[in-house]
């Protein structure tokens, strides 16, 4: 199916009758960040960016494309893993405290404008979250409630590497509707793949056509152009064995020296899910509350326990994450944590590049190492 650009405004009318808020990308402060949006009109439109390590300037392109740029900073973990979620609250009453679980409702969102690899993120926290016999429940409530057009890219940014980790640039599953903008000298259109019975019913509102061999055609030649765009190549073969063999390479030292140990990397990664909780009281002491927020790993309390952290030093923190993302996430849900969307590169104040950090410690290891097991893993403060 496939319809024009001037249509765009009637796939908000379509989800926003259907009581959904709409998400999506849209520009403040010279970045590109995810807002609810009115209409089609707060979209980035004639938008991109420049992205490199530590690097992101906002430009103009030379036409009206609505999706014509990278990632920024948010990823929509924001809108489902929130960053501050209530747990429980406590009022005094004449009784003594009355407990309550202070959580909002889910409302009904619909995500616009997902790129392939943020899917990919989305199915990994799902994975993390939502199975096995532990559920979040604020969580399943959000993702059921939550509507998913997918926007597959044709632009590749300078810190993308999803064709390496295979989650981009086209979406393959997991979405409602899938778009793909094409921009010809006469012609602004977008091609649709329907993947569920919800996005049917969304696209039955809005006037397409059947799309044709040659839109096809156009958008898929988009994708592939793309992918041969990528600004980082990640080789991710035998990388668990690569990384978990290797706890003393020199190469740890190195960027420790660089590394602020901010958590930037983590608050911008899209599966990254660590939280912590705290609790406070007002001044009057007549409310408490509990909250659940977003920790990182790179804090030294993160890993405190009685006597102190387990990993008090740059180099301990720093290789726990790159570890655990490329390596133990492996072991404990099947694939990696990184879907290569680039943004700990991008928005590091240092421009530590994990592609980079691997290739090194990859070109660096002895060569006829056995792989070590899982319990055989290296763990320590070291």
């Amino acid at each position: 199916m496939s319809f024009e650009g001037d249509q765009l405004p009637a796939l908000f009318g379509a989800l926003q009758g259907r009581g959904y808020s709409v998400v999506g990308p849209t520009v403040q402060d010279d970045t590109i960040v995810l807002d609810v949006l009115a209409s089609a009109r707060d979209l980035p439109i004639g938008r991109s960016c420049d992205q490199e390590k530590a690097t992101y300037r906002l430009r103009s392109r030379p036409d009206q494309a609505f999706f014509g740029f990278t990632l920024g900073p948010h990823s929509w973990k924001k809108y489902l893993h929130i960053p501050s979620l209530r747990l429980w609250e406590a009022h005094r009453n004449e009784n003594g405290f009355e407990i309550s679980s202070g959580q909002e409702p889910a409302s009904k969102h619909a995500f616009l404008g997902v790129r392939p690899c943020e899917l990919h993120a989305i199915l990994i926290q799902d994975r993390v979250l939502m199975s096995g016999d532990y559920v979040d429940p604020a969580y399943e409530a959000r993702r059921e409630n939550t509507l998913i057009i997918a926007v597959n890219c044709t632009e590749a940014g300078g810190t993308c590497f999803c064709a390496s980790m295979g989650t981009g640039p086209k979406a393959a599953s997991g979405f409602d509707l899938a778009l793909t903008e094409v921009l010809q000298e006469n012609r602004h259109f977008f091609v649709a793949e329907i993947g569920t019975d919800r996005g049917e019913e969304i696209l039955s509102d809005v006037p397409h056509s059947d799309a044709g061999d040659d839109a096809c055609s156009a958008a898929a030649d988009a994708v592939a152009r793309t992918a041969g765009q990528m600004g980082r190549q990640l080789d991710t073969a035998g990388i668990r064995d690569i990384l978990v063999r290797n706890p003393a390479h020199p190469r740890w030292d190195q960027v420790a020296m660089r590394c602020m140990t901010c958590g930037n990397c983590t608050m911008v990664c899209p599966t990254c899910f660590c939280t912590t909780v705290e609790d406070s009281t007002d001044l009057t002491a007549a409310r408490a509350e509990r909250r659940r927020v977003w920790d990182s790993c790179f804090t030294l309390d993160f890993s405190y326990i009685h006597g102190g952290s387990v990993r008090s030093s740059a180099k301990a923190r720093f290789r726990q994450w790159m570890t655990h993302k490329f390596a133990a996430w492996i072991d404990q849900f099947g694939e990696s944590g990184c879907v290569g969307c680039g943004r700990c590169i991008t928005w590091c104040p240092v421009g530590i590049d994990v592609t980079e950090e691997i290739a090194a410690i990859r070109s660096g290891t002895a060569a006829g190492k056995r792989p070590l097991s899982v319990k055989e893993t290296p763990r320590g403060n070291a």
